[in-house]
């Protein structure tokens, strides 16, 4: 909570001289008090009423008052609202594996109908990129709000050999570097995060869904160290099941290098149109977890497309708030106005005096 007229606090000041003026008139009042021969004659004419009653219409009223006064230094709580300007990182696996058909028909065709679907929902300034990786990652599409080239990107998805998690990681952290002045590339030493400290981070957020475990370049943890430096959350994704099944790809998701036994987004020796070969790899879910953990984010398992999909489709309510200043100025006054006049109701209502009983008059 902050304020935004500080000075205005001389206002609380009202209530102390409310109370004080009162204690002097009671005092005057007692001083110019009509001796009457009879006590029990004038209590017996006041409507009774208990300490209680006497009280809680003052005590509402005086923290009506307080409440208004503290309106007037105009406060700022700080809350998390939707972010109009986000960037969001979305590194995708294509290693051999993805040609998994434990979910049919394969882990890679269900990864890009989930991924297409993500993009197409995506509504306002938010800015998405796209990053691929197996054993090396590249950045496929920089941050942008055009989903053309991040559908067409999507949908040419192609399986490799290998799987980097830490260097798609790094890969993201340079893609926003790029878009965000806020936000050092990962050349720039920044030193170790102290665990836990960090509590306001940026709007922008990487996205990693891997269905194995690192297996070359930069290890995850490492990378994540690097984008908690950055105040940058890192949400996993674990897909796949624990029952693979065959290993099947479709030619359009086998990259022309594979064939040749190049690198690249290639390599894996999986024969085009439907061969099978690779190896099958658990899900690192400790590595995963720690990644998350260690950046802020949440680490999430989707084993069908259904998951997937909901997965996905759940996040931007997840790291699409930033801390923002916001008046509450509002409340105050409304809180303020409720308790006075709640305090000054009740007081006529419990001071009303007796009804008079009307005379017949005679006809």
């Amino acid at each position: 909570m902050s304020l935004s007229w500080p000075w205005a606090l001389l206002a609380l000041l009202v209530v102390p001289l409310l109370l004080a003026a009162r204690w002097w008139l009671n005092r005057k009042r007692k001083r110019t008090a009509v001796t009457v021969s009879s006590v029990a004659l004038i209590r017996a004419a006041l409507p009774g009423r208990t300490a209680w009653r006497r009280r809680i219409p003052v005590y509402l009223f005086l923290a009506g008052l307080l409440s208004l006064a503290a309106a007037v230094t105009r406060p700022q709580a700080s809350i998390a609202v939707p972010s109009n300007d986000t960037t969001i990182l979305l590194a995708i696996d294509v290693s051999g594996s993805m040609c998994n058909t434990d979910i049919a028909p394969n882990r890679l065709a269900v990864a890009v109908d989930a991924a297409r679907e993500f993009v197409e929902s995506q509504e306002g300034e938010t800015k998405i990129g796209l990053v691929a990786f197996s054993g090396i990652a590249g950045l496929l599409v920089p941050p942008t709000t055009d989903k053309a080239p991040l559908l067409e990107a999507i949908e040419g998805l192609k399986t490799a050999r290998g799987t980097a998690i830490g260097q798609a990681i790094l890969t993201s952290i340079d893609a926003i570097a790029e878009s965000n002045p806020d936000v050092a590339a990962t050349g720039v030493d920044l030193g170790d995060p102290v665990p836990g400290a960090v509590t306001d981070y940026e709007a922008d957020t990487i996205v990693v869904l891997t269905d194995g475990s690192n297996t070359t370049g930069v290890d995850p943890i490492t990378a994540a160290e690097q984008a908690a430096a950055r105040r940058l959350r890192v949400y996993t994704i674990g897909f796949g099941t624990t029952t693979p099944g065959q290993m099947v790809c479709t030619a359009d998701q086998v990259s022309g290098d594979s064939l040749s036994g190049g690198r690249g987004f290639g390599g894996g020796g999986f024969g085009g149109g439907g061969g099978r070969g690779g190896g099958n790899r658990e899900i690192d879910e400790e590595a995963l977890t720690e990644v998350a953990d260690m950046t802020g984010g949440r680490y999430f398992k989707a084993e069908d497309a259904e998951q997937l999909t909901d997965v996905l489709g759940d996040l931007p309510s997840e790291f699409g708030l930033v801390k923002q200043d916001v008046e509450v100025t509002f409340w105050f006054v409304l809180v303020g106005a409720l308790l006075a006049f709640s305090g000054v109701g009740l007081s006529l209502w419990w001071n009303r005096g007796p009804a008079v009983p009307r005379r017949a008059i005679p006809s």
